[in-house]
Formats: structure tokens, C-alpha cells, sequence
């Protein structure tokens, strides 16, 4: 509803107008009411309304005086309309001059007025509009600075402008948020999760208010992730005076409520200054590499999770370091061996938990910068966690021997592959190969790197690194393609045609159809064809 002001030294008129026309059902609401524009003027150094309805001969202050001073003084962006019962023109000029929208005489018309209060109405929906895109434009201005920021490649330009578009404390910490239980999905399911994604995000600015420019859409640009980002400042948790484990639990309890279903948080390491963000990033990143060899939770602190003591500390290096040879030279027999070796090694040690962990994150980085020495252009972090996920097994223990055995053997198999190089191969032609012979049936990354025995998550990073997008991207844009071929050169049913391309919805298909080329599919077979601008 629009807030409205009425200013006019005459009761009888202000009644009068307040029963004029229907102002509810127009979408206004009457906020107040003022006998002269001083009243009005201490009304609005207050209150924020929409429109200013003034009379323009008024004792004290006139409705003249009051739309001059409130433009001046920069009090009010209101809309102003003048009600007046003089016609002289060098009123309507002032009136004009600043900035009035309208200019009624006496007696008010209702036809008149309805016009005027439906234009107002009509402007004000485009500015909110207008706002709401510059707004938008903003925080993806700022988004796109803050991934420099992740990425390290950024310069002094990059980091003014966070600061100046961000409000920040001296410890800052990246946080990662992702709905649990997101795994391959049909193309069905895969356009339901991102919708999930976009209410998460909303959750997230819906809680944050004020600070929601600190998260983020899709900071990994990983096609399986559907994550967002949150930049944490310790004023946060002041400012609500709890403390920093409350008020991240307080986030993600209400970002559950929101979407229903439970949120993975994993904060990494607080650095002391923004423009140490990136290693924070980074740590959150080695804990969702490390989160498939721990004990399930929805909250991980980096500090916890990565102990390491001045004392106290034993480093099985030798048991470790032929396990990693192991692994290195695809030798089953002798990885089994060696997990063995070394789990007996720890049990015999009774070392404690923070102990175990140190030793699963020295082998773990270990194998990070043996895939990085094949091949540094894909993510190998989240390589690792793919791998750890996929071979964790329901009623084992994470991080258990039988788990690590699995993680080892296929580990082994991935580092095999990238010796043979195969982005330089003919995998990735077969898999363009299989999408243009087989587009219309349900393709994924997990059985086609089964068909031809590839990581499925290195194949997806190989696949976005020769064709510049996702396979499911590359996957959609085809079917686009043979959708459009089908609509300009045949007669078929726009129901039959979203089938024969793959998609089982109808609704599911127009909506695509109209994000890719700008228009439904029968406004496109009408005009011949239309692209999107």
C-alpha cells in the first residue's frame, strides 16, 4: 500500500477527500493528516510516505512553501500533487519547478483525481522496479568482486570496493552452505534443486536483513553444487549479544525452517582482515574435502575439525608414505596391505581422535599434490570429496580401514586415468558423441563415467574445460537445438516435441524453452523464430 499524507487547513475538505474515492481498493493507505505545511513538514522529518496531497493557500506555511523546502532539504522523495483554487499559471509554474507531479484545481474532480492517484501508482511500481534491478545489479557487481577475492585474483580496486560496499569487522570467515542430500539427479530434479537453491539464498537475505549482500550464489561453479557463500563478521553475533556458535546455529536452524530440509555448514578458518578471505575460502574447502572421512554433522568449524597440538602429536609418516606409494602405483594387493598396516599402527598407539585426524589429513593432502602434479587445472579438493563420498558405504564408519580401503582403490584407479591423460583422449568426444546420438534420454556424468570408466567428477571438470560449460549445460543447449529444429520444421505438438528432446514435463520444457530463447515455444513457431536478445 501506498503511504498518503493530506495537508489542508479546512476539516471539512480533508474528510471530504478521505471518502472521495476508495482508497484501499486504488492501493493507498491514509497515513496522516496536517492543517498547514509546517505540521506536514515536522510529520515527514519522521515518517517516510509515498504521496503528498496539499492544499496550496494554507496559514503558517503554504502547500508551495512545503514542497520547496522538503525538495531542498532533500526530506522527502514523496510524490506531490497541489490542490488549488487558482488557476494562475506562475503557480502551476513553482509547483512544476519542483518537482510537483501534478497540479488539480478546485473542486476535485473524482474521475480526475483516480486518474492522477493511478498514475502515481503506476510510476511508483516502475521506480520500486527500477530499484529492485539496481539493486540486483549491485550485489552481483559486488558478488562477481568477491570471488576475485576467493580466487586471489584481485587487485586494491576489487578490495575498496568490498570495503566500501560491505559492513565488515576485523575477523571475518567464509561460510559454506549447501542443503544436504544433493546427489545425481535427472534433469527433472536437477531444475528442483536449483529452485531449493534460490530459496535458500532468499532464506539466507531473509535472515541477514540488512547484511545480505554477505551471501552468494555458486561460489564453486561446480555443476553437482549447489551452495551458497556467506561472509561472517563477528558483529553479527555482538550485535544480537550471543555467541558466534549461537548465532550460526540461530542461521542455519532458520534457513532449515525456511526450505525444509537440513543445511550443511562448514565455516572455515577466521582470518583477522577481509583481505585474507581466500584462505578462510579455502579451509571451508578442505572441510568439505575432509567431511566424507568424519562422523556425519550439519556444522563444521575449521578449528575443530583440523587440530593440531604442539605436543602429543605422532605421525604414522612411514605406514602413510607406502600407503600413498600404493595408491601411486595402482597396486591393490599392497594398498589393502598398507591400510591394514596402518590402522593397526594407530590402534596400537591408542592415539586419540585430533591424532587420527592429523594422519588422515597428511595422507589426504598428500594424494592432493600427487593429481595436482598430473593435472593442476581441475579442483582436486573436490576430486577428493567426490571420491570419499562415493565409496562411503551405509553401516561404515567414516574414516574406518573398510572405508579408506574403497577411497584408496578408486583413488588409485583416478590417478591411473590421469597419467593416461584423458582430456586430451577420446572420452570426451565419445560423451559429445553419446549426447548427440542419445540427447533425449535421461544422460548422466555417473553413468556415462561407469560406460567409460572415468571419475565421474574429473569427467564433468574436463568436459566444462573443453567446451566452456557443465555437461548438463551442454546437454540442455542441445536439446534446445533440436527442439527449435523440430517447432520451425515440423507440425508436431509442442507436448510430443518436449518429450522426443527429452523432457517427460511439458511445463518443465516451455519454462526452459523460454529462459533459453526468450519466448514460448509456440510464440517462437508463430513468428518463425525469435532468439533470445
Amino acid at each position: 500500500m501506498l503511504r498518503v499524507l493530506l495537508v489542508d487547513d479546512e476539516p471539512f475538505i480533508v474528510q471530504g477527500l478521505m471518502v472521495f474515492v476508495d482508497w484501499e481498493q486504488e492501493g493507498y493507505e491514509i497515513v496522516y493528516t496536517a492543517a498547514d505545511g509546517a505540521e506536514a513538514l515536522t510529520y515527514l522529518k519522521e515518517h517516510k510516505v509515498d504521496l503528498v496531497i496539499s492544499d496550496i493557500k494554507m496559514p503558517v506555511m503554504s502547500g508551495l512553501e512545503l514542497l520547496e523546502t522538503i525538495r531542498r532539504e532533500n526530506i522527502s522523495d514523496a510524490y506531490f500533487i497541489i490542490l488549488s483554487g487558482y488557476s494562475d499559471f506562475s503557480y502551476a509554474q513553482q509547483a512544476i519547478r519542483y518537482e510537483c507531479m501534478e497540479y488539480i484545481l478546485k473542486p476535485v474532480e473524482k474521475e480526475e483525481l483516480l486518474g492522477v492517484l493511478r498514475r502515481v501508482a503506476k510510476v511508483s511500481e516502475a521506480a520500486r522496479e527500477n530499484e529492485k534491478k539496481k539493486q540486483k545489479l549491485e550485489h552481483e557487481y559486488l558478488a562477481r568482486n568477491i570471488i576475485a577475492l576467493l580466487c586471489g585474483k584481485y587487485d586494491t580496486v576489487n578490495l575498496e570496493y568490498i570495503k566500501s560496499h560491505m559492513n565488515l569487522s576485523d575477523s571475518v570467515r567464509y561460510v559454506y552452505l549447501e542443503p544436504y542430500d544433493i546427489g545425481d539427479m535427472s534433469e527433472q530434479e536437477d531444475g528442483e534443486y536449483c529452485l531449493i537453491q534460490r530459496k535458500l539464498h532468499q532464506a539466507c537475505q531473509d535472515f541477514l536483513k540488512e547484511d545480505s549482500s554477505h551471501c552468494f550464489f555458486d561460489v564453486s561453479w561446480n555443476e553437482k553444487n549447489y551452495d551458497i557463500g556467506f561472509i561472517y563478521c563477528d558483529y553479527m553475533a555482538k550485535n544480537r549479544a550471543i555467541s558466534e556458535v549461537e548465532y550460526l546455529s540461530d542461521f542455519q536452524e532458520s534457513l532449515e525452517l525456511a526450505i525444509q530440509r537440513p543445511v550443511k555448514l562448514l565455516a572455515g578458518k577466521k582470518v583477522s582482515d577481509i583481505s585474507g578471505l581466500a584462505k578462510s575460502y579455502s579451509t571451508a574447502c578442505v572441510l568439505n574435502s575432509l567431511e566424507a572421512f568424519r562422523a556425519k554433522k550439519k556444522m563444521y568449524f575449521y578449528e575443530e575439525e583440523v587440530q593440531i597440538h604442539n605436543g602429543g602429536i605422532i605421525l604414522c609418516k612411514q605406514s602413510l608414505d607406502a600407503l600413498i606409494s600404493a595408491i601411486e602405483q595402482n597396486d591393490k594387493i599392497q594398498i589393502r596391505k598398507c591400510v591394514e598396516n596402518l590402522y593397526e599402527e594407530m590402534r596400537q598407539m591408542g592415539l586419540a581422535a585430533d591424532t587420527v585426524n592429523l594422519n588422515i589429513n597428511y595422507f589426504l593432502f598428500q594424494l592432493i599434490y600427487l593429481a595436482t602434479e598430473q593435472d593442476d587445472c581441475v579442483d582436486q579438493k573436490e576430486i577428493l570429496h567426490f571420491i570419499g563420498e562415493s565409496t562411503f558405504e551405509e553401516g561404515v564408519t567414516r574414516g574406518s580401514s573398510v572405508h579408506m580401503v574403497h577411497f584408496a582403490l578408486e583413488y588409485a584407479e583416478y590417478l591411473a586415468q590421469l597419467r593416461k591423460n584423458i582430456s586430451r583422449g577420446g572420452v570426451i568426444r565419445d560423451v559429445e558423441k553419446e549426447i548427440r546420438e542419445n540427447y533425449a534420454e535421461n544422460l548422466t556424468l555417473r553413468e556415462l563415467s561407469k560406460k567409460y570408466y572415468v571419475n565421474s567428477a574429473y569427467l564433468g571438470q574436463i568436459f566444462r574445460k573443453k567446451f566452456g560449460q557443465s555437461f548438463k549445460e551442454y546437454l540442455n543447449n542441445y536439446r534446445m537445438e533440436q527442439a527449435v529444429q523440430r517447432l520451425l520444421y515440423t507440425s508436431d505438438k509442442i507436448y510430443q516435441i518436449a518429450l522426443d528432446v527429452g523432457y517427460k514435463d511439458c511445463d518443465y520444457f516451455i519454462n526452459r524453452f523460454i529462459a533459453a530463447k526468450g519466448c514460448t515455444p509456440a510464440k517462437f513457431r508463430r513468428q518463425g523464430g525469435v532468439l533470445k536478445n
